[in-house]
């Protein structure tokens, strides 16, 4: 392992960057950001990437910073990645777990792997833990204790890497997306974008569960394609769960507006969430009072303001949580993996507004909760505001432990 932050020239972010995500991108602007006042504007930083022209929308190419396109086989070109820098950083913040996709779990591994192989410096950067199956729980308990630090962005994801037995060095902070700040001549694009709706918008995050894993097969469906050679999960059985899925939102959301006169937002915080606020938005009898907004056509500043600008939120997406947690917009969340239940137990939420999405009541239960947050939505606020400062206060120790580390700080 280097030490030292002198002998750090080149970095390496390795992480999910470039698919048009929100909270991917909010990451690793902040991370971004803290590599440079660890280690100064000097520090070359290489940003991977199996979608360049969607990297470049939000992060420009300095003589400091470049992008690198790898394919979706990705031994090799990883590998030579790996070799060229000092420093790697595990940016993704999905990291051990196999929910999206063992590919993307393997990725991340691959990378220790080869880092520990040729003696650099690796650290898992402000990552989450989440289910694994057996194999991939062995792996990682393996590969991942050849990492020299893994900081973990909740208590409960260090807790469970240490239940696996990972032995590398492992301290619980928060995510980077925390400290994220959007541009402040976006903080009114909501209002702009959409003058009818001035107040009282409800935002709807939503996910569809049933695409996922993503797998690796030679050939299928041409829609269900992601990239070659990664196809997302595909049945009759996802299908009907699809549709119901949005069905009952657009029922959920035709009631916001008829009872409570509540404007809807569709808000798809990664590109691949437009195919279902379609759905939904199709399925509505009042598409005249609902807008989708895409992280596609809005960069993450944009859309950071758009969840801030919200009266309501209801997520199935973790960033939508995290980055509007500073306006203390009120919020419930159904969800179907570890990250979402593990911050609403840390924003002191889960046990009133955290919804499994194979609950039989869930949307029953939705109303429930989203009728007493209109009516009174500043009790919960006040739990926001207190959380929000100690997750701030807590993401502020990522580049102080990075630096520890590089400083040759033995951290246990």
């Amino acid at each position: 392992m280097n030490t030292e932050t002198a002998t750090i020239r080149k970095v390496l972010l390795m992480g999910y960057n470039g698919a048009n995500n929100t909270g991917s991108e909010a990451r690793l602007l902040a991370i971004m950001k803290e590599v440079r006042d660890v280690l100064g504007p000097e520090a070359e930083i290489t940003i991977p990437t199996i979608c360049g022209e969607n990297l470049r929308r939000y992060v420009k190419e300095e003589p400091n910073l470049r992008i690198v396109e790898y394919p979706t086989v990705y031994f090799l070109a990883l590998y030579r990645l790996v070799k060229e820098h000092d420093l790697i950083l595990l940016t993704e913040g999905s990291c051990y777990m196999d929910t999206w996709s063992s590919c993307l779990l393997w990725a991340w591994l691959w990378v220790t792997g080869c880092a520990s192989r040729k003696g650099k410096t690796i650290v898992a950067y402000a990552v989450d833990s989440g289910d694994l199956s057996p194999f991939n729980q062995k792996l990682v308990r393996y590969i991942a204790s050849k990492t020299d630090l893994i900081i973990t962005r909740t208590r409960v994801a260090a807790d469970r890497l240490k239940t696996w037995k990972v032995s590398a060095p492992i301290e619980a902070t928060a995510d980077s997306a925390f400290d994220f700040c959007p541009n402040p001549a976006d903080g009114d694009i909501l209002k702009k974008s959409w003058p009818e709706a001035a107040s009282g918008v409800i935002g709807i995050a939503a996910v569809d569960f049933y695409l996922w894993p993503v797998v690796f097969r030679p050939f299928g469906r041409s829609e269900n394609c992601y990239r070659w050679p990664y196809y997302y999960s595909d049945s009759h059985h996802r299908r009907d769960g699809r549709k119901t899925l949005a069905v009952n939102y657009a029922r959920f959301a035709d009631r916001m507006i008829e009872e409570h006169g509540r404007p809807i937002v569709l808000i798809c915080m990664e590109q691949l969430d437009e195919p279902l606020a379609g759905r939904i938005l199709s399925s509505m009898r009042h598409k005249d009072k609902v807008r989708i907004f895409s992280s596609r056509e809005y960069n993450t500043s944009q859309m950071t303001s758009i969840l801030r600008s919200l009266d309501l939120l209801v997520t199935s997406r973790y960033h939508a949580g995290v980055l509007s947690l500073d306006a203390a917009v009120p919020q419930i969340a159904i969800g179907h993996d570890q990250r979402l239940r593990d911050l609403y137990r840390e924003l002191e939420l889960f046990d009133d507004y955290f919804l499994e999405y194979t609950s039989p009541q869930l949307f029953q239960m939705l109303e429930e909760r989203a009728g007493i947050l209109i009516k009174d939505g500043d009790s919960q606020r006040e739990i926001l505001r207190k959380n929000s400062q100690k997750q701030h206060m807590r993401a502020n120790r990522n580049p102080l432990l990075l630096k520890r580390l590089l400083n040759g700080e033995v951290i246990r």
